[in-house]
């Protein structure tokens, strides 16, 4: 498999740190409020990465923080007139809610950052022991010019960065490019006990903590949106192989932007969407099928344009996969005919196309590519004549794929709501006693309630719009 590396700015070879076995680490939400849609591509994308190494038979531990003590966490709970604790509480819980409706596993390990102050404090103190690390009143911050590899990551130059800031006068950092690992205690915020008195985490310093320890000083794949590339994740390797002596993640990977309507997101311009809000509109698979409709590292752009085409595309294969189930049901036990087995070689043949895609940098969009070659072939060759093990390999082969993606997460409704069946049971027999007109008012009355009628030599199909 080949990863574009953030750090080298060129695709590699992947290739695990452990035979047989992956390490993701992938950075989570602030849990202050409800994520929105720029955050659910990244969650989405890596989810895929971690299936897809799966489905390539590795064993993955994939690590997704909470933070959840910062500034903004601080603001609200105070705002609320509530602890930190329970707002965070609150939204790692509304997180799992729209993480699911998206088809997004639970990592091996969801960490909080307040549950590791203890390896926080001991990294942080390991780096002012070797140096790179002062106290100033109760703050502790990582001393930039002392890493001379600092900006190796997002190739930012040191001295660019010192003449770009400014320093207040009363500023206490000895260089612009300094960043806090401890920060004292201020007035109503929470703290907790530590060598420079009470205070609270860094923002970088909780990842490095986190991720190092459910996946060693050195591990496989980081891989986060392309806003964390600098100054977040530049700072953690900083702090990470300062500490340690040793390589931090071996293989960085961000995911590209999402603009709305052609405009970057933001506040500012009205286009600012939580997940929530999205999902007051639109299926949540349709929204995992349009993330999934570009290479990750690719812009996108969200629009009702974009989102009709992924809605219709994924509407396609629930179609193609709802009728060899159909046909499933009463397929004959018989040998396959010559050209049943072209057709499974060329679902083999698809198949193979799928990995080549996923194995080059993860390109879901070529990947489903591959996996209408398939729903186009099963659609041209299996009728009700065709075998078990026809239609059997066909959605096996859909299917398999599919869920690498996520998607096709719904299963077929074997029982129909009482009022279609009712409808349904009409039609049958209206168009055994061939009264057309009845059969046609019949098809009518259930598309309104939401039905796809389809007439078969098996007789009618009805699925879910």
């Amino acid at each position: 498999m080949q990863i574009y590396n953030s750090q080298t700015r060129k695709k590699e070879e992947f290739v695990p740190l452990h035979p047989g076995k992956v390490g993701i680490y992938a950075c989570g939400p602030t849990v202050y409020d409800y994520f929105h849609i720029g955050n659910a591509r990244p969650f989405i994308t890596f989810d895929v990465l971690r299936r897809y190494f799966e489905h390539r038979g590795y064993e993955v531990t994939f690590v997704q923080n909470f933070t959840d003590i910062d500034d903004k966490m601080i603001n609200r709970a105070n705002r609320e007139g509530i602890t930190v604790k329970e707002l965070g509480d609150r939204f790692i819980q509304e997180y799992y809610r729209d993480a699911q409706a998206l088809g997004i596993r639970k990592a091996t390990v969801h960490p909080r950052a307040t549950e590791h102050i203890g390896e926080i404090i001991h990294l942080v103190k390991t780096l002012q022991d070797k140096g790179y690390a002062y106290e100033v009143n109760g703050d502790v911050y990582f001393d930039t010019e002392k890493d001379k590899g600092y900006g190796k990551l997002s190739g930012q130059n040191l001295e660019d960065l010192e003449a770009g800031a400014r320093i207040d006068v009363d500023d206490v950092k000895h260089n612009p490019a300094d960043f806090a690992l401890w920060k004292a205690q201020k007035p109503g915020e929470p703290a907790w006990d530590s060598p420079w008195g009470k205070g609270r985490p860094g923002w970088h310093i909780e990842c490095s903590a986190m991720s190092m320890k459910y996946l060693g000083d050195t591990f496989d794949i980081h891989c986060g949106g392309k806003d964390l590339l600098f100054p977040h994740h530049e700072n953690e390797v900083a702090q990470s192989e300062c500490a340690t002596g040793k390589p931090f993640a071996r293989y960085w990977m961000h995911n590209g932007f999402i603009n709305i309507d052609n405009e970057k997101m933001s506040k500012s311009l009205g286009n600012f969407f939580t997940v929530r809000d999205i999902l007051k509109e639109y299926d949540p698979e349709d929204v995992r099928m349009f993330m999934l409709s570009a290479q990750y590292r690719s812009p996108v752009n969200f629009s009702r344009d974009m989102m009709a085409q992924a809605h219709a595309s994924l509407q396609r294969l629930y179609t193609a996969r709802d009728h060899m189930l159909f046909l499933l049901k009463n397929a004959p036990d018989q040998p396959l005919s010559p050209e049943e087995e072209a057709l499974l070689a060329r679902v083999k043949e698809s198949a193979a196309r799928f990995d080549a895609a996923m194995d080059d940098d993860l390109n879901t969009a070529d990947a489903l590519g591959a996996i209408f070659e398939i729903v186009k072939e099963a659609n041209v060759s299996l009728n009700g004549q065709s075998s078990r093990a026809a239609v059997e390999g066909a959605y096996q082969g859909l299917t398999e794929l599919t869920d690498v993606l996520g998607l096709l997460m719904k299963k077929a409704e074997d029982a129909l709501p009482e009022a279609v069946q009712a409808l349904a049971d009409q039609r049958a027999q209206a168009r055994k006693e061939k009264n057309w007109r009845l059969s046609d008012e019949l098809r009518d009355a259930i598309q309104a309630l939401g039905y796809t009628v389809k007439d078969t030599p098996q007789g009618q199909s009805i699925t879910k719009a």
